[in-house]
């Protein structure tokens, strides 16, 4: 086999139309992380992105779309950002591994999010775990009835919750694949709010994944798309989504609402939504992917597989890697599969959050000089909320 390491933008559309050709041989590979598109705006983005083009007898068997850091440190694409990594290959593609990295000129990958079973990666895979979805392949009224089967409480709770927002704050209403870039700011800013507030890192204070967002969701095809939807009471906005699909696979990536209506559940009141309108699309499953969340347990009917692996071939530089990531990597595993050790984090998390903002808040002293004035305080953080669409409380006696 032939590897060749080339730039997104060094595919031509013969190249392109064999990735998309290859992604469809596979219901594994049925995930818009894992389309052309997304790698090709990658590249546009961020230097350090490569694809490895496999041909065997002069055919093109597969792509490996990677990042490749300095001192030939290796990571999947998209690293944090993204929730599905893999080979885009025939099927049953045998590769040596150690092979691959040489010819990608790198030392060690690690995925969390890897396609399960893929025959290069597989021997090396440490723990395969399931990732919840919503099946709609039967419609939305079969996939409706089997959450109330599941969880008839929780389902009465929302659509009374449903109701009383409406009567209280406007006629509900859904907007779904919105093109309109306002819209997505108003997404983004509550992301970046519950980040903060929660104590996470804000990813959108990043330019580039910023202008990601807004390249996808301005760039519709057929195959792959980004979908923004909203949910709103009245004319006002209260809880939405940002996701990619492709002409099957609809997959979670920004979900966010309003916390000044937190006590309606917007964002699981969202998600119903989303599934009823994704079903009518055409789609056939929203994969809501990997994590400890309660709202995930009772919304999903179906799961997918998802791996964690490490591949690596000896060096210095991957010695290092291990010695520095894989220990805090199993740690984090552990705590994210743990209810317990989950929520236990998520209160440390919040009260950092809460602490942080109350000093970027804080005025500074009067009589302090020009090199000791804080930064731009951040908006003041919001009563706490849950990091994704909560789950609804029990209702009371007077509501049943």
């Amino acid at each position: 086999m032939k590897i060749t390491v080339v730039s997104p933008r060094d595919l031509g559309e013969s190249e392109a139309s064999r990735w998309r050709e290859l992604q469809k041989t596979s219901p594994s590979l049925d995930n818009p992380f894992l389309s052309v598109e997304f790698t090709q705006a990658m590249g546009r983005l961020r230097d350090y992105v490569r694809v490895a083009v496999i041909e065997d007898g002069g055919t093109v068997a597969g792509f490996f779309p990677y990042e490749r850091h300095g001192l030939g440190v290796g990571r999947p694409l998209g690293g944090f950002l993204t929730t599905c990594h893999g080979l885009i290959s025939v099927p049953g593609l045998r590769l040596d591994s150690r092979e691959l990295l040489r010819g990608c000129g790198i030392s060690a990958l690690e995925f969390e999010y890897l396609v399960p079973g893929q025959p290069t990666f597989a021997p090396y895979e440490t723990d395969v775990r399931p990732a919840p979805l919503m099946d709609l392949r039967g419609g939305f009224d079969a996939y409706i009835e089997q959450v109330r089967a599941q969880s008839a409480k929780n389902y009465k709770t929302v659509r009374y919750k449903e109701r009383k927002l409406g009567r209280e704050q406007g006629e509900i209403r859904f907007e779904y694949d919105s093109a309109d870039p306002a819209t997505l700011r108003t997404l983004l800013a509550w992301k970046s709010d519950q980040y903060r507030r929660t104590g996470r890192v804000d990813r959108f204070a990043q330019p580039w994944i910023v202008r990601l967002v807004e390249e996808l969701h301005a760039r519709p095809s057929a195959g792959f798309a980004g979908v923004l939807t909203m949910l709103y009471a009245g004319d006002t906005p209260v809880a939405g989504h940002f996701g990619l699909r492709t002409e099957t696979t609809l997959v979670g990536w920004f979900p966010a609402y309003d916390p000044e209506y937190a006590r309606y559940s917007p964002g699981i009141m969202h998600h119903l939504h989303m599934a009823e309108h994704a079903a009518a699309a055409g789609l056939e499953q929203v994969d809501m992917g990997k994590g400890g969340r309660e709202y995930k347990d009772w919304l999903k009917t179906g799961s997918v597989m998802v791996a964690e692996a490490r591949v690596s071939r000896p060096s210095p530089v991957a010695a290092a890697q291990w010695l520095r990531r894989v220990p805090v990597n199993r740690l984090r595993a552990v705590v994210v599969e743990n209810p317990t050790l989950f929520r236990a984090a998520d209160r440390v998390l919040k009260g950092y959050g809460r602490a942080r903002s109350s000093l970027q808040s804080r005025p500074a002293p009067r009589d302090a000089g020009p090199a000791s004035q804080p930064a731009a305080p951040e908006r003041s953080a919001a009563p706490e909320r849950s990091t994704a669409p909560e789950r609804p409380a029990q209702e009371s006696s007077r509501t049943r």
